[in-house]
């Protein structure tokens, strides 16, 4: 019955495939639903605790970074309004240069060698690496310090690898040379300790030790001629001073959006961090240029070590571990230029967020033995200038603002106080925005910026703290001077032919497609609205991470 002329059982074979369907489907629907078990198992305990305890890490982390930022704004304020100017609360008395005929009438009454005693010598020195559009007027502005000419020398220390480049600043050197300053243009067959490694060769020259002070400046910093008129009173009058800090001004901030905001974030650095650290503790980092050192502070801290990115960071920490103290005088200003290309920027945080990570790690031990200092300075170096400012606060932004807040949406168990959300960052980005209130109104955009740098500032914490990967990278900031008035900026097809690699960032518009997704579904399912800032804060990352940022210059 069941059997054709062939002897195939047809219905047979049919009612078993439909068993073996009804079957699978059994199969399948059992499958999902121990998959879904297991996920609700898995989801109760172990993904939503680990959800709320990084929420929880990321709370006290935001309150470690409100209470630092209240207690530097508390003092900066204190400082404005008790009117404690760096010339009120140390000996300052103003130097005089005489002319050369006074110098002349002088000489005869004795007044020359008198004049040569106030003025100490001192060594200027620029380290330079292939730095054609602002090797000029570097060497020009120091040549044009007022300092007595025979109490002065200008070092140039050119690790350029061009030699067309190298030509030129040598040509420049001798040009100033003619015309009576004392200009030393020095080399090496190597880049070793590449910035650290020239300044320490600089300083093995027989002609440095007649020098009692030297003030550094990178190859795109032009101070003004009263620069040592106004910086070396402090020095002179000050002999436990080892250290005079001059503040940063910017030529390009005007150039573009990115250099705006980068204006905010370093302003800030100076007028509240580096003040309030000088007030407090005389103590804060060597930016590496625009100061100068006293050289028996900076012989006594062992001189320049090659051992991380931040070799001006390493050498401040170590000189006041030996008690010396820093004076930051704002009112004295150097012009710098802030690098104006997303690439250039990006290597600029990596190095200056890593560096200080690894140097925590290779200085822990040194400065909780450390015997010349106080416990206070100790928990000042290590909690406030380390921890706090180096490694918290470029991990909670990202983590808190970019990740775990975003995260949170999915799991509604997962509560994050509004505080933390939105009364937390509103406080410290008014307070970082004090630095510069002419630009107030970009305070949105900074933080939207700010955000999606701290990817790459966490990453490089991470790298430095575990000594990996790129530790010791050092890529020197891109500097466009005036190529930007001589050049035009490349148009939209210019950056459709640009390398895939340096026109696409990957990793931003990673982030950036990751907080569409959670910002798309708090919109859908859930009733924080939270959505109204990771929207934004994606469509930052993506725009970032397709290259529409900063200044692009033709290549060639």
């Amino acid at each position: 019955m069941f059997q054709d002329a062939g002897g195939q059982r047809m219905p047979l074979q049919a009612a078993s495939i439909a068993e073996a369907l009804e079957l699978l489907l059994s199969s399948t629907a059992s499958a999902r639903a121990l998959i879904g078990r297991g996920w609700g198992w898995m989801r109760s305990l172990l993904v939503v605790p680990v959800v709320r305890v990084a929420v929880l890490l990321c709370l006290v982390m935001s309150v470690m970074m409100l209470v630092e930022k209240l207690s530097m704004g508390v003092i900066s304020l204190f400082v404005k309004l008790a009117r404690r100017s760096p010339d009120r609360v140390h000996r300052w008395q103003p130097l005089t240069l005489v002319s050369a005929t006074d110098e002349e009438m002088g000489m005869e009454n004795g007044n020359h060698q008198q004049q040569s005693s106030f003025f100490p010598m001192v060594l200027v020195q620029i380290p330079m690496y292939n730095e054609k559009e602002v090797y000029q007027k570097s060497i020009g502005a120091a040549c044009d310090l007022e300092w007595p000419s025979d109490r002065i020398i200008i070092q140039i220390l050119d690790d350029s690898t061009d030699p067309f480049i190298k030509d030129l600043v040598k040509t420049e050197c001798e040009r100033w040379h003619k015309m009576g300053k004392s200009i030393k243009y020095e080399t090496r067959n190597n880049r070793h300790g590449y910035k650290a490694g020239a300044l320490k060769e600089g300083m093995k020259h027989s002609y440095v030790q007649s020098c009692e002070f030297v003030a550094i400046f990178d190859a795109d910093f032009q101070p003004s001629s009263d620069f040592l008129m106004r910086a070396m009173p402090f020095l002179i009058h000050n002999p436990d001073i080892g250290l005079v800090q001059a503040r940063w001004r910017f030529v390009n901030a005007n150039e573009c959006l990115m250099t705006r905001v980068q204006e905010m974030s370093m302003d800030y650095h100076f007028k509240v961090e580096q003040e309030s650290g000088s007030s407090a503790a005389a103590f804060f980092g060597f930016n590496g240029t625009a100061g100068v050192w006293r050289i028996m502070a900076l012989n006594e801290a062992g001189g320049w070590k090659e051992r991380t990115t931040v070799e001006d960071m390493d050498l401040a920490v170590r000189a006041s571990l030996g008690g010396w103290k820093f004076l930051y005088v704002g009112n004295i200003q150097v012009k710098s230029e802030l690098p104006s290309t997303f690439k250039a920027y990006r290597h600029q945080q990596h190095r200056w967020a890593c560096g200080p990570a690894n140097l925590f790690r290779k200085m822990l031990t040194d400065i909780v033995h450390a015997k010349k200092v106080s416990f206070w300075r100790k928990c000042h170096v290590l909690y406030n200038f380390f921890i706090a400012r180096r490694i918290i606060s470029h991990c909670v932004t990202f983590f808190s603002y970019c990740v775990v807040i975003p995260l949170s949406v999915f799991f509604e168990e997962v509560e994050v106080p509004k505080w933390a959300v939105f009364y937390v960052p509103t406080i410290i980005t008014l307070l970082n925005s004090v630095g510069t209130p002419s630009s107030f109104h970009l305070i949105v955009v900074w933080v939207l910026f700010e955000n999606v740098v701290s990817l790459h500032r966490c990453k490089a914490v991470f790298i430095g703290l575990l000594e990996v990967g790129s530790v010791n990278e050092w890529v020197v900031t891109e500097k466009l001077g005036d190529m930007l008035k001589a050049e035009p900026t490349v148009n939209i097809r210019s950056k459709v032919q640009m390398k895939l690699s340096d026109r696409f960032h990957f990793w931003e518009l990673g982030i950036g497609l990751y907080l569409f997704v959670c910002a798309c579904y708090d919109y859908s399912y859930c009733k924080d609205r939270y959505f109204l800032y990771i929207f934004p804060q994606s469509i930052s990352f993506l725009i970032m991470g397709f290259g529409y940022v900063g200044t692009f210059v033709q290549n060639g």
